[in-house]
């Protein structure tokens, strides 16, 4: 990451771009309430900073440059780096998604954000090698990460074992590394199990390395929960709640628009160079149900993960001060109302 000045990239057209963004145009003239602002609802910014992370699951913000533009922002950036328990860099960042773990995990930091709506479940699946059948056969088996502490690869697999009975900590021999990547130490039989985002449960499965111990998408008490959510730099948030509101309206109507178009939007993450592989991204377009998120209950997702991260004691706050402290429903809560299906 560079100065300031280079933190973030102004989102581009292509020439195949503008065929999609026809067909995401008018997946919004569908999805648009019959009156989009309000007397006197008049953007307080124009400017609007998204998180980019490895994960192309929140896809949804990264395709949704034109639905931000008619909300009536004209200066669109990406920056390359999520704020993480570990990071400072928090004010780079207006509105983004991310795991719900990682937003437990921030906010018992002291992080400020504030947590403001779902945006979808599934994206977390576990692999596992032949002789791990189940969570529990976990204990003993060396396990990948690329960090532990605030990481959401660490988080995730704490949740899980600590949902049998297993302590994280004790149980399992943690294999840290960046290089190579989890992934990669899994496929070479240098880890035992390793936890993974999109793409790399698509690749995984073409490749038939391991097999699926835990799909999130599809496994309870995973599958009742939003796995990813949106939040918002909480100065952001106090001082803009037009534009936030506005942000997240966006992004959910392009979460309905990966569900209802999966072949353009992966399309146009390849070409915004947010993933290399289409095949892979369309994948992940259609396994994810991203056109559920006014189906379950932000609340009680950061509520069940705060839970579960107390139980494997990599926080000490309740899930109640977790949520009274740093969450906004007020947005989430109006665009289900406003943009029902």
């Amino acid at each position: 990451m560079s100065g300031a000045g280079n933190r973030s990239t102004p989102v581009t057209q292509t020439r195949r771009r503008v065929l999609s963004t026809m067909a995401l145009a008018g997946a919004a003239a569908l999805t648009r309430p019959p009156t989009l602002l309000a007397a006197g609802e008049r953007l307080e910014t124009t400017s609007i900073h998204i998180g980019k992370s490895g994960s192309i699951c929140i896809a949804p913000q990264y395709v949704a440059e034109d639905l931000l533009r008619a909300e009536g922002f004209t200066d669109i950036r990406y920056v390359d780096r999520v704020p993480t328990v570990d990071s400072a860099d928090v004010d780079e960042i207006d509105i983004t998604a991310m795991f719900a773990s990682s937003l437990v995990l921030m906010r018992e930091a002291n992080r400020p954000i504030t947590i403001l709506g779902g945006l979808h479940i599934g994206c977390f699946e576990l692999f596992g090698t032949k002789e791990i059948r189940r969570i529990a056969d976990l204990k003993g088996k060396r396990v990948a990460v690329p960090s532990l502490g605030g990481s959401p690869w660490h988080a995730f697999i704490s949740v899980i074992v600590a949902q049998v009975g297993l302590d994280p900590t004790r149980d399992l021999n943690w294999v840290v590394s960046q290089d190579p990547k989890p992934p990669e130490l899994f496929a070479a039989g240098k880890a035992d199990a390793f936890i993974g985002f999109p793409p790399d449960p698509q690749e995984m499965r073409a490749r038939e390395i391991g097999h699926v111990v835990v799909n999130s998408a599809l496994d309870r008490p995973w599958a009742d929960y939003f796995c990813c959510l949106i939040y918002g730099n909480r100065d952001f948030v106090r001082n803009n709640p037009v534009a936030t509101k506005r942000a997240m309206r966006a992004i959910l109507k392009s979460a309905d628009f990966c569900a209802d178009d999966p072949s353009a939007v992966a399309r146009r993450l390849v070409d915004g160079r947010f993933t290399p592989r289409y095949d892979y991204a369309v994948q992940t377009m259609r396994e994810l149900p991203y056109g559920k998120w006014r189906e379950y209950d932000a609340e009680d997702s950061l509520r069940f993960y705060a839970l579960r991260l107390h139980e494997a004691e990599l926080i000490k706050s309740s899930p109640q001060k977790i949520i009274a402290g740093g969450t906004d429903w007020r947005f989430f809560n109006e665009l289900k109302r406003e943009l029902k299906a």
